[in-house]
């Protein structure tokens, strides 16, 4: 190994005069090498792809919008989920591909889809998880009946989330090109959605897909998205009409903790 270190610096030597001087000198020439072979170790390891069968959905459909909740503030902790780095989409390339054909079927309708939350690292999961257990009162906009310390008991945060196996995505349905005008009471606010009676995680009875009395427009467009869904082989947590999960995931007992990153 060292042989191989002086050979990498005396080539460097040879195409730049200034390491001349470098190179008549061994002990000066192994340290240089080391580091710069360090270097492009560390710089391989920055640079390095998502892991085995992952994508960034934008690689796979630009058209569908993203709005990465736990990546910001506007959430039900209030602030950035840890291992968000960026608002960015990650799913496995089977759900991401599905998700596309989704996509394609609503485009043609003058709609799209808009996702909120994809693959999820375990240590967010975590973070949630001793985010809930340390109690509090309900909140008006997200658990407006709940106390907080019973969301884990009540189904609406896990100890443990299929999001975190990379095929499992939070969504809804918008109108191509615009934003509707739906402000739910519940819920995430301002994400332009159609009317789906609530917002994305709004933790309460309410957000069941087959919640009723629900009005006839927000029933309309829960059963368009699951049918949608169902197409493209997701199915759906009855409890929260937005989370979808594919059904022949490639990696169904296997959780992931890489970051979200955009690149």
């Amino acid at each position: 190994m060292p042989q191989a270190i002086q050979r990498i610096a005396l080539l460097g030597a040879r195409k730049i005069p200034h390491l001349k001087f470098v190179a008549r000198h061994p002990t000066l020439t192994t340290i240089l090498a080391t580091l710069a072979l360090l270097a492009a170790i560390s710089f391989r390891a920055y640079s390095d792809p998502l892991p085995a069968g992952f994508v960034r959905l934008a690689d796979v459909d630009r058209t569908i919008r993203q709005d990465i909740r736990y990546a910001g503030l506007e959430n039900f902790l209030h602030r950035k989920a840890n291992g968000y780095e960026a608002p960015v989409c990650i799913l496995t390339e089977q759900a991401a591909k599905a998700l596309a054909s989704v996509q394609r079927a609503l485009s043609a309708k003058g709609l799209t889809l808009i996702v909120f939350d994809c693959d999820r690292p375990a240590r967010a999961v975590a973070d949630m998880g001793e985010w809930t257990r340390q109690g509090g009162p309900p909140d008006p906009q997200w658990y407006p009946t709940l106390e907080r310390g019973h969301l884990i008991a009540k189904g609406y945060v896990g100890e443990l989330s299929s999001h975190s196996r990379g095929s499992t995505v939070d969504l809804a349905i918008a109108r191509a090109g615009k934003k509707s005008a739906a402000r739910p009471a519940c819920g995430a606010p301002d994400t332009g959605t159609l009317d789906f009676g609530t917002g994305f995680d709004c933790f309460d009875p309410t957000s069941q897909m087959a919640y009723r009395p629900l009005g006839a427009e927000a029933a309309a467009n829960r059963k368009m998205l699951l049918a949608a869904m169902r197409a493209a082989g997701f199915r759906n947590y009855a409890r929260e009409w937005w989370h979808f999960r594919l059904a022949d995931e490639p990696s169904p007992k296997q959780r992931f903790d890489f970051p979200v990153t955009a690149n």
